[in-house]
C-alpha cells in the first residue's frame, strides 16, 4: 500500500454531493477510492455528514440547497447561482485529476457545464443519471459536451443513453441491493406480516413540502378504511428532523400512526410490513425489494403538476414499475389521489388479491434484474472513476 501511495502522491479529486442520498454515495466511493489510491489522495468538494466522516470538508453545508418547490427556487435563485459560480470556481482551482457529481442535476450539472467550459482537461464523472428516459430526452445528447461517464443506478438506464446517443453510461448497481439483509424479514418478522392486524406502513415523503401535500389525504384514506371496518397497525416511518413536522401533520388523523424515527428503526418496521401507502419516489423499490406490496400517490403545486403532465414520457413514474418492466404498482396522481381511490386499493393489497399476489411475483424478478455479480456499487463505481481519471491527459 506505501507504494501505491506514493505512486499516486498528489492525486486530488473533487466530488459534488447535496442530498443525503448523494452523500451517501460518495462517501462510499470516497472510501473504495482512498482503498485503491492509498492515504496520500485528497479529497475536495461538496457533501454531508457521511463524507466529512470520510475526510471531506464541505466548501458549504448542503442544507443550504434543501430547497422544493418552484416558488422557493425563484426566491432563492440569486443564492443558488453564487454558490454554482463558487462551486465551479473552485472546482477549477483546484485542477483535480477527476470532478464526480453525484445527483441533484439542477445544480451539479451546471457546475459540470462551467467546469468544462474552463478546463476541458478535468475528467468529469456523473454518478446517478438523471431521468432522461422519464422527461427532457434532449439532456442525455447534450451531456456529451461536458460529461465523461455516467453511473447508473438502474439496470434499464445504459441502453436509454446508448438509444438518446449520451456519453458512456455504465450499471454500477443501486445501493439498496448492499442493503437487502437489512430490508427482507428473518422467520419471526415473517410471522408477523402474516399476523392480524396487518401492519400498514405509512409513507408520505421525506421532504418538509412532501409531506405538506399527502399528509391531509394519506389521514382520510386511514380514517376511510377504518370506517369501513378494515383492520390494520398504521405505521410512519420518518427521519429525525422531520418528525417535528411529521407529528403536527397527524396531529388531526382520527386514526394515528405510531410514529418511528431514524433508518434501523424504518426497515424494522419494513420488515413487518404487510401492505404500504407511499408517496412515489425511491421508497418504491425499498418496498419490492424488502417485499411489501404497496399503494403510490403522488402531489404537487399546480405549476409543477402543468409543467410534469407535459414533460413525462414514461408510461409510470414509480421506480419500482420502471425497473421490474411491468406496472404491478397503483399509482394515484394529482387529482386521482383521493382517499376513496386510495382506501379501495389499500384494501386490496392487505387482503389476499390478485393485486397483491401480482406484485409479490413481480418483486421475486429483483434480483436478477438488478444483479452486479459479485462486485458492491461502489467498487463498481470506483474502478470507472479511477479508469476515466487514467484516460485523463493527466499524468498517472
Amino acid at each position: 500500500m506505501a507504494a501505491r501511495a506514493v505512486a499516486n502522491a498528489g492525486r486530488r479529486i473533487f466530488l459534488i454531493a447535496t442530498e443525503e442520498s448523494g452523500d451517501r454515495l460518495g462517501a462510499n466511493l470516497m472510501k473504495i477510492l482512498r482503498q485503491r489510491l492509498g492515504d496520500a489522495v485528497r479529497f475536495e468538494g461538496v457533501g454531508g455528514q457521511a463524507m466529512a466522516r470520510e475526510g471531506l470538508a464541505s466548501l458549504f453545508p448542503i442544507e443550504e440547497l434543501s430547497i422544493m418547490g418552484l416558488a422557493a427556487v425563484v426566491k432563492q435563485l440569486p443564492k443558488i447561482l453564487t454558490l454554482i459560480r463558487m462551486t465551479s470556481t473552485a472546482v477549477t482551482e483546484s485542477s483535480p485529476d477527476v470532478l464526480v457529481i453525484i445527483d441533484s442535476p439542477d445544480f451539479t450539472h451546471r457546475v459540470a457545464k462551467r467546469v468544462r467550459a474552463r478546463d476541458p482537461s478535468i475528467p468529469i464523472v456523473d454518478y446517478v443519471s438523471p431521468s432522461v428516459w422519464a422527461w427532457r430526452p434532449g439532456r442525455a445528447r447534450a451531456m456529451r459536451a461536458y460529461v465523461d461517464h455516467v453511473l447508473a443506478l438502474l439496470p434499464f438506464e445504459p441502453e436509454e443513453y446508448r438509444r438518446l446517443r449520451g456519453p458512456p453510461c455504465s450499471y454500477v448497481g443501486h445501493p439498496l441491493i448492499e442493503q437487502i439483509g437489512s430490508l427482507r424479514p428473518r422467520l419471526a418478522e415473517q410471522k408477523r406480516r402474516d399476523e392480524a392486524p396487518p401492519v400498514l406502513l405509512v409513507l408520505p415523503g421525506s421532504r418538509r413540502s412532501e409531506i405538506r401535500h399527502h399528509m391531509a389525504v394519506f389521514g382520510e384514506t386511514l380514517d376511510r378504511l377504518h370506517a369501513e371496518g378494515v383492520a390494520f397497525e398504521p405505521v410512519l416511518p420518518t427521519m429525525p428532523h422531520l418528525k417535528e413536522a411529521v407529528t403536527e401533520g397527524v396531529g388531526s388523523w382520527k386514526v394515528v400512526p405510531k410514529i418511528v424515527t431514524g433508518e434501523p428503526e424504518k426497515r424494522a418496521a419494513f420488515r413487518i410490513a404487510r401492505a404500504a401507502l407511499a408517496k412515489s419516489g425511491t421508497v418504491t423499490l425499498e418496498l419490492a425489494i424488502s417485499g411489501v406490496p404497496m399503494v403510490t400517490a403522488y402531489q404537487v403545486g399546480a405549476a409543477e403538476a402543468w409543467i410534469m403532465r407535459r414533460a413525462i414520457k414514461v408510461s409510470s413514474v414509480i421506480l419500482a414499475n420502471l425497473v421490474i418492466g411491468e406496472n404491478v404498482v397503483p399509482e394515484y396522481l394529482q387529482e386521482n389521489c383521493t382517499s376513496e381511490n386510495l382506501s379501495r386499493a389499500v384494501r386490496e393489497v392487505l387482503g389476499d388479491t390478485p393485486l397483491r399476489r401480482r406484485q409479490l411475483e413481480a418483486y421475486a424478478k429483483l434480483d436478477g434484474i438488478m444483479s452486479t455479480g459479485n462486485q458492491p456499487p461502489s467498487v463498481r463505481a470506483a474502478d470507472i472513476v479511477l479508469a476515466t481519471m487514467r484516460k485523463s491527459r493527466r499524468p498517472v
